[in-house]
């Protein structure tokens, strides 16, 4: 049973005259319908990944309004579909997450941007910065500025989000410009209403449909010598008249405040966030009205030099409110004015973090060396005291810590079919000796942390088997490519795979097949077991289902001889495996699949069906795992060998043994982990499994009122 979104998808359908309440991500998809859009694709992501996911999900009314909606294998598939809107007044929509996915994006992106768009085409980007990110560091805003694309950056509010989307399409048209929309992941689940429209069905649809192609113009393919041209009119017409729009249009919001001489530029996205550190200066109050004049960029690309040269004229200093690094904005602001001769001092990065998040925190520190210096007071001497009462308040808190927490970076979900064969990998590095091992993006990723460690190089999302490339033919022992079942569609199998192949590389590659993108919310794929295969495993009383063969039959369909799928939960055969693939004479690529479903979907799936059972009250069996403790040593090398949440220690009950045991504690959910290890490494025998069984049968109740007798007449004898 997959996360059902069936309460999202009833909001989508409001009307005028209805409100909206909900998270921003989702707000923007009901704006996608609102502005007529007539096909949206894209590859899921956080914090993006509910726009997929609902569009998918609501299939029946997408069909309804005509809308296309395509789960694209990777974001340049999503990115190539924009192509429909070179020739046609048809209205697109992709989504995929941050610079990562744009990178991925960037061939059919820039061939889109030469020729332009007759119809809106935009793309909903979720930017992710500061320490919680998964991804690299790095800004949409370059790509919209190499590329000539428009940037839009909407202060995030619900109904100003909504507003943003629909100018966003008119201003593509009016400027034959794609469009880029993005979102931080505060302004993705931020949260609010809006006041509905009526979802408009597209003129042209998969209801409505063309009677003809469009006639043959050499001027709209993304090829010399027209792309010559192409850049002049980027040049010549597109940015002005994106400029015109912007300003008759009035997307660029203007804030006035008492303190006219002074001034704050600042990113849209950002808005919300800078008016509560300016709070802390009492130069703000809680619905927003600010003291000192404000020009919020809901389009960063292009700005309009006469909107920055008038707002800066006159003043005594101007901020620039930039989030990440290189400071584009600024450096263009700086541009505008020194033509214009404007020599009103700019600040910006020389006052405020050049890296990270802008969190409250850290634009109140800028804040302050800009404020302190132009408009010093009480007010600074305030806000200063809230961030030293922040810093005394953590310290204060750590202060009642014997010594500092521990780290405790993100893992593996318990139960997760991918830690055994971290833990086969371990083992079998103890046999062949250390390998060079390309990790890649995924769940499989965590194995990079403790207890395992693994992992020489991450270079994109399905691109470790290509990563390795340099690295096999300078290594005596093979190297070890790492990849999902994800990643394996998503760019494995032609950047890898196939190049492997062709040039007759001797590497191992290890792919985790657990059915679904798991990483970005266990969306589906063609390795994801079918619905039929689910139900016939229930219908078996069984809690594990095979996925389909897809990509085995893949890999030998393009010529892979050495080929073997193992799953995953047996750690002594993967063990075996990976040390037969290491030390194997047969040259070329060899490939192990390591089959196991994901633990979430799979919980997902088993739990109601157990409910069901216990409902009815039928039999069910549940495994629980354990250590006796009056076995365990302390050696506690299962700990090390797994990394299982649910294995950790407790103080040992013997008052003559000092080292604590381990102990299962709950939340296991029966993988077999512990056990498998404990027979693979040859470890202590202290692990024991036991079924747990509700609803027992009569035979079985009397068997155990005979046991439990046996058991009390034995420990008082």
């Amino acid at each position: 049973m997959e996360v059902s979104f069936s309460k999202e998808i009833e909001s989508l359908a409001l009307g005028a005259g209805d409100t909206f309440h909900g998270e921003g991500i989702l707000a923007i998809t009901k704006a996608l319908l609102q502005s007529g859009v007539a096909y949206v694709g894209g590859y899921q992501g956080a914090p993006v990944s509910h726009l997929m996911d609902v569009m998918v999900q609501a299939k029946s009314y997408m069909d309804e309004l005509g809308v296309h909606v395509e789960a694209c294998s990777n974001e340049a598939s999503a990115a190539a579909m924009l192509g429909a809107s070179i020739h046609y007044p048809l209205r697109g929509a992709v989504t995929w997450k941050s610079i990562v996915g744009t990178n991925v994006a960037a061939d059919a992106l820039s061939n889109l941007s030469s020729p332009g768009v007759k119809g809106g085409a935009l793309i909903v980007v979720g930017e992710d910065f500061g320490e919680g990110a998964s991804v690299i560091q790095e800004r949409t805003h370059a790509f919209a500025m190499k590329s000539t694309m428009l940037l839009l950056d909407p202060r995030p509010e619900l109904g100003h989000m909504v507003n943003m989307v629909e100018h966003g399409f008119r201003l593509s048209e009016a400027s034959n410009m794609p469009a880029l929309l993005e979102l931080r992941i505060r302004a993705c689940h931020v949260r609010g209403s809006f006041e509905c429209k009526d979802n408009q069905p597209p003129a042209i649809s998969t209801r409505a449909l063309m009677s003809e192609p469009a006639s043959f113009n050499y001027d709209k393919l993304a090829h010399p010598p027209v792309t010559f041209n192409h850049e002049k009119l980027k040049v010549a017409e597109r940015i002005p008249a994106a400029r015109r729009y912007i300003v008759e249009h009035g997307l660029n919001e203007l804030h006035a405040g008492k303190h006219s001489d002074l001034g704050i530029i600042v990113q849209g996205g950002l808005h919300n966030t800078l008016v509560r550190a300016l709070q802390q200066f009492g130069a703000a109050d809680a619905f927003g009205q600010c003291d000192i004049p404000m020009l919020v960029l809901n389009v960063t690309f292009p700005l309009v030099p006469e909107q920055i040269a008038e707002f800066a004229a006159g003043k005594r200093a101007v901020l620039v409110v930039e989030e990440g690094t290189p400071e584009y904005i600024e450096q263009e602001i700086a541009t505008f004015l020194r033509r214009r001769d404007i020599q009103t001092p700019l600040h910006g990065k020389d006052m405020l973090s050049a890296t990270g998040e802008y969190t409250a925190e850290a634009m109140a520190s800028g804040l302050s060396a800009f404020l302190g210096r132009y408009l010093p007071g009480s007010a600074v001497d305030s806000a200063q005291a809230w961030l030293q009462g922040n810093r005394e308040r953590r310290s204060a808190a750590a202060s009642q810590l014997d010594e500092p927490l521990p780290v405790r970076p993100p893992g593996f979900c318990i139960g997760c079919p991918e830690r055994p064969v971290f833990s086969a990998l371990k083992l079998a590095q103890q046999d062949v000796g250390p390998v060079h091992i390309a990790a890649d993006i995924g769940c499989h990723a965590f194995g990079t942390f403790a207890p395992f460690s693994f992992g020489h190089s991450i270079l994109g999302y399905g691109m470790s088997l290509a990563s390795r490339a340099g690295v096999s033919p300078m290594m005596q022992r093979r190297s070890l490519a790492i990849m999902g079942d994800g990643g394996f569609w998503h760019n494995g199998l032609l950047t890898g795979v196939q190049s492997a192949l062709f040039n007759g590389d001797d590497a191992v590659l290890l792919i985790f097949k657990n059915g679904y993108t798991s990483a970005t919310g266990t969306q589906d794929i063609l390795s994801t077991p079918s619905q039929g295969a689910k139900d016939e495993a229930l219908d078996k009383s069984a809690s594990v289902v095979q996925t389909n063969q897809d990509i085995e039959n893949t890999l030998r369909g393009m010529g892979v001889k050495w080929l073997r799928t193992v799953t995953t939960y047996e750690v002594a055969q993967m063990r075996k495996t990976l040390n037969e693939a290491f030390t194997t004479s047969e040259p070329g690529l060899k490939v192990i699949v390591a089959e196991g479903e994901c633990q979430l979907e799979r919980q997902r799936r088993i739990k109601p069906w157990i409910a069901s059972l216990l409902k009815k009250g039928k039999r069910v069996v549940r495994v629980k795992y354990g250590v006796d403790e009056d076995v365990c040593n302390g050696d506690h090398a299962c700990i090390r060998l797994s990394g299982c949440p649910t294995l950790t220690i407790k103080d040992n009950p013997d008052p003559l043994k000092v080292d604590p045991v381990a102990v299962v504690i709950d939340g296991c959910v029966g993988c077999g982990l512990c056990g498998e290890n404990a027979h693979a490494a040859t470890l202590c025998p202290s692990f024991y499994r036991a079924e747990v069984i509700q609803n027992p049968s009569w035979r079985e109740r009397l068997l155990h009122t005979v046991r439990s007798a046996l058991v009390k007449r034995l420990q008082t004898s």
